[in-house]
């Protein structure tokens, strides 16, 4: 069971940002939402970077499907990323790269 992310981010936009509903581009993207990536994305695209403290203990909440976690290793590879470097790219740990390399053996 996952949650309804198009239904949560209608909700949110509604409440908060009814000028960003009427954006055409947020709205094809709104109906997009399948992955991990692409709500990260989403969010992002909404409420824009967030402060140090603030993306520090999100990050920490984060959790990750396993097609998202492919989608990552795969981005990686293509783009002959080292770990620290997708890392930085995406917010995550390299610990936890490495550890997602072993467990899918990649």
């Amino acid at each position: 069971m996952i949650p309804d992310y198009k239904q949560i981010y209608t909700d949110i936009l509604k409440e908060k940002f009814p000028e960003k509903l009427i954006d055409t581009t947020i709205k094809f993207k709104l109906e997009r939402l399948h992955s991990a990536i692409d709500i990260l994305k989403f969010n992002q695209l909404i409420f824009g970077e967030p402060e140090y403290a603030v993306g520090f203990n999100n990050q920490r909440l984060r959790s990750y499907d396993e097609e998202s976690i492919l989608e990552i290793l795969r981005y990686q590879k293509k783009n002959r990323l080292t770990n620290f470097q997708l890392g930085c790219h995406f917010k995550i740990s390299r610990n936890t790269i490495a550890k997602w390399k072993t467990v899918f053996k990649i």
